[in-house]
């Protein structure tokens, strides 16, 4: 898979060249570009936003930069291209499965006070909000949403971890505990059917706790199943 990411400033997305998402990378699972919107702008101070028609607070991106920075990053108009917005559909594990499945995506990531409506009129297929808030700029989500499409990405992720994490599977539960050593941590200790080696006693323990815990902090996710 390939990702670009169009942005004014590229420098915040070095946080994806570490961890799993570095291996990734090597690997050739996935590749993230990151493209500066200001190597487009047609001005001589590579000026890319500018005041709003009709007055108001903030200044707004400007479509000719992010026209022709489109235009590049994917000539055939062939990419899956999303736009980071609070006013989008809130992300989900569901949309992040979707995301994995395209070969190119291109994310633009807005600034100030948004993008020129015309951009997303003619350039974007999807708008994706991460929640009910508004951040200072689409780089933070952005990198959420790669971060969780790249996890679903064929040996990204071990197979069996994708299909015991919460949101996974068809249930939609949140994930059991996890215990690791020492068995015995200053006199708190481990539930002892994780150290019984009975895996079917321990399977549905782990099956029973995810329902608990679901029941408790998301108890909204049980009711979308009925």
């Amino acid at each position: 898979m390939k990702i670009d990411v169009l942005t004014l400033f590229p420098e915040m997305f070095s946080a994806l060249n570490e961890s799993i998402l570095k291996r990734a990378q090597n690997d050739g699972k996935i590749e993230i570009n990151t493209v500066n919107i200001r190597d487009f702008a047609n001005n001589k101070h590579k000026k890319c936003d500018d005041y709003p028609f009709g007055g108001g607070a903030g200044m707004v991106m400007m479509p000719q930069p992010i026209f022709d920075a489109f235009k590049h990053v994917d000539p055939d108009n062939s990419a899956l291209h999303i736009f980071m917005s609070p006013q989008g559909q809130t992300f989900s594990h569901e949309l992040a499965c979707e995301f994995a499945s395209y070969e190119h995506i291109v994310i633009l990531c807005g600034h100030y006070e948004g993008v020129d409506q015309r951009v997303i009129d003619n350039l974007i297929d999807k708008e994706i909000s991460i929640g009910d808030y508004v951040l200072t700029g689409g780089e933070l989500p952005a990198m959420v949403i790669i971060d969780s499409l790249a996890r679903q990405i064929p040996g990204v992720i071990d197979g069996e971890s994708l299909l015991s994490e919460s949101f996974s599977g068809e249930e939609k539960v949140l994930e059991y505990p996890q215990y690791t050593r020492p068995a015995n941590f200053n006199g708190l200790e481990v539930p002892e059917i994780l150290l019984s080696g009975d895996h079917g006693k321990i399977a549905k323990w782990r099956k029973e706790m995810s329902e608990k815990i679901t029941a408790i902090k998301r108890p909204d996710l049980l009711n979308k199943e009925k």
